[in-house]
């Protein structure tokens, strides 16, 4: 794993991972295993960075993964961590409707600090039968054209597409690719694939209705 070190990369972008705490966010960054040899924990800012390279059509491209964890009630300290950002995941929990009802919170916080960066809103721990967040009841991404996707950091499922549209973006390429698989520790829940395929087409369905006037009433 020192050999990653030497990787002559053809850049490096700060992705920030922003939520409610005990969505996730640790378990998603930590899923990545050449990653683990580089984290670290800076005391000072609160934060802990962790270093990931992707194999891509462009070329190594490294991550500088900045995970927000155990500091959501810091409020002002927060904009630290953004400063400087490339691209940013904001996390939600499915299985809680507060995280999701946080969202915009988040996003504002972010985009304060950060203009026109790629964001991701993700949605983990879809593979909990407990779902409280209702794939029809997601919409915030669509109505400040954000990318959203579906994951289970904990059954690897769908755990490449944030970091792969993201990379895309970042390099001004919809058609770059990832040349190797990432490395990522055996999934600890796996997911049925029936199961995945209803999810999946959950989410097509709510992607073609009609965006709501206003949040679902579940979440005022």
């Amino acid at each position: 794993m020192a050999q990653q070190q030497q990787v002559q990369v053809a850049a490096e972008f700060k992705l920030v991972v922003v939520g409610d705490g005990a969505v996730g966010k640790t378990t998603f960054v930590k899923r990545h295993l050449t990653g683990e040899f580089e984290k670290k924990y800076l005391a000072t800012q609160g934060v802990e960075v962790s270093q990931v390279i992707f194999y891509t059509t462009h070329g190594p491209i490294r991550l500088v993964i900045w995970d927000t964890a155990g500091q959501e009630k810091l409020g002002g300290l927060r904009e630290g961590y953004y400063i400087g950002a490339n691209c940013a995941i904001i996390m939600f929990d499915v299985t809680s409707r507060i995280s999701y009802k946080n969202v915009p919170k988040w996003h504002k916080d972010l985009t304060r600090i950060c203009e026109n960066i790629p964001i991701v809103l993700v949605g983990n721990k879809v593979d909990s039968k407990d779902r409280k967040v209702k794939a029809r009841q997601i919409t915030f991404h669509r109505k400040v054209n954000i990318q959203y996707y579906d994951v289970s950091a904990k059954s690897n499922y769908q755990y490449e597409k944030p970091f792969l549209y993201l990379l895309r973006r970042l390099a001004n390429d919809a058609n770059l690719a990832l040349v190797q698989a990432m490395a990522l520790l055996p999934p600890e829940i796996p997911i049925d694939p029936e199961y995945a395929a209803q999810i999946e087409k959950e989410r097509q369905n709510a992607e073609n209705q009609p965006l709501p006037d206003e949040e679902d009433d579940e979440f005022k």
